[in-house]
């Protein structure tokens, strides 16, 4: 089943039970790592995001996705980093009413960001379906979106150096655990390089006595998720809303991905509008409750490779694991033992990576930087999201409320804007091989 010129299985009942739930199981592997790391780093943040709840609409958002999408899609939806951003952004809110506010208090108005960005998906393939991609994209080419994901990285790099310097052998021990798994694992191992790369120094901190397990001996075996309801204000949403092209960018990417390694035109059929209305979705209803918002999972797209078992039964099983493990408190008191060091070690990897794949997305879709237009609208992108990043963002008075942008909404503004006024926009949707292909922040 695993050899390369084996003939790819599209009906995994042919298999058997046992070995259906075996290869779920090998999926749920695939996605674990990444997905319950980003309530980890939020958490780290001050907002206090669960592991329950993540895991519990990252298993209900991906059926949902699946039934969106006519259940063609063998995709697995988890948490989404690109949006880790806008959760520390939110965190740093100080004006206005979010002075006076914990990280606790903060998480509701985070949450109702993610919520907005997710009904913004459903605009986008809305447009989709009436006038087209070509002329959509026009608006949101590779010289805007490759910055502001690279902005992504670069914001939050800070926080990564900080959690890592708590402990530098255990961060630099999972540093090298997730380049040595990445470029020279086998099999599955070269799958989940995240997951090694949290396993592994997870093991040593338990061995020399670095782990509290105080929280771990207190939770029970079964409980229900902390759920947390979205509030909704301007500046967070505003903060939040930009992410979403980013994270457009990387649907487009990952969904083409996955056409291209089962051998089906999934932006025809069941359409690029269907999944865009899927993964929205199921972004906005985990972000109602409680979760961050979701994305497609490359992670799983390497499964399919690895396996050649292209039944999206086998992913709607994976959902269906994680929705099973949202029920343990102790499992999810296990995941939040991990020592800061750790994370900031991953977060050292993987903050670099959402940076390199915006250049990545930069250089695979040949964007001209000889050309003064495209150069003007990046270094704007640029200066806008690091420089007002560094100062607080841009607050002002609206009515009797103070809206703050982040450096990262005004970035978005910012190149949008440039975008769509500065002269001789050439970018066309899907001129070549590799465009649009290339913004898969859940890739590694």
């Amino acid at each position: 089943m695993n050899e390369k010129n084996s003939a790819p299985v599209r009906d995994a009942r042919t298999l058997g039970i046992p070995k259906m739930m075996l290869l779920g199981l090998q999926h749920m592997f695939a996605m674990f790592g990444a997905t319950v790391l980003v309530p980890i780093i939020v958490s780290g943040y001050g907002l206090p995001l669960s592991i329950q709840t993540t895991l519990l609409f990252a298993g209900l958002g991906t059926l949902l996705f699946h039934a969106c999408t006519k259940f063609k899609v063998p995709a697995f939806l988890g948490s989404s980093f690109a949006f880790l951003g806008g959760f520390a952004a939110v965190a740093d809110l100080n004006s206005g009413k979010y002075a006076a506010m914990t990280g606790a208090e903060k998480l509701p108005y985070a949450l109702g960001g993610v919520v907005v960005a997710g009904l913004l998906y459903l605009v986008l393939a809305l447009l989709f379906k009436v006038v087209g991609p070509y002329k959509v994209m026009r608006y949101f080419p590779p010289v805007v979106t490759g910055p502001i994901i690279i902005l992504i990285g670069l914001i939050l790099a800070p926080t990564a150096v900080t959690n890592a310097s708590t402990n530098w052998p255990l961060a630099l021990l999972a540093i090298v655990t997730i380049i040595a798994f990445n470029i020279w694992g086998k099999g599955m191992l070269k799958i989940i390089p995240i997951l090694l790369g949290v396993v592994i120094p997870y093991a040593v901190a338990l061995l020399t006595k670095q782990v509290d397990f105080t929280s771990v001996g207190q939770a029970g075996f079964v409980g229900l998720q902390p759920f947390v309801l979205a509030k909704f204000d301007v500046s967070a949403i505003l903060v939040m809303a930009p992410i979403a092209i980013a994270a457009m960018m990387e649907h487009v990417g990952d969904v083409s991905a996955i056409s291209a390694t089962v051998g089906e035109n999934f932006l025809e059929d069941p359409g690029l509008h269907r999944t865009l209305v899927g993964d929205g979705l199921a972004t906005a209803l985990a972000g109602m409750f409680g979760g961050p918002a979701n994305t497609t999972y490359g992670e799983n797209t390497g499964v399919l490779v690895l396996s050649r078992v292209y039944d999206p039964k086998v992913v709607r099983l994976a959902g269906l694991y994680a929705i099973i493990l949202s029920f343990s408190p102790k499992f999810a008191a296990v995941i939040n033992s991990i020592p800061p060091a750790v994370i900031g070690g991953v977060s050292f990897v993987l903050y670099g990576m959402i940076s390199a794949v915006g250049v990545r997305n930069v250089v695979e879709n040949q964007v001209d930087f000889t050309r003064s237009r495209n150069l003007l609208i990046a270094a704007v992108i640029l200066v806008s999201g690091l420089g007002f990043n560094g100062t607080g963002g841009l607050t002002f008075a609206v009515a009797d409320a103070h809206v703050t942008l982040t450096g990262l909404a005004i970035a978005a503004i910012a190149g949008v804007g440039l975008n769509a006024i500065l002269p001789g926009n050439d970018f066309t949707f899907g001129k070549t091989a590799s465009a649009d292909g290339s913004a898969d922040l859940g890739r590694y």
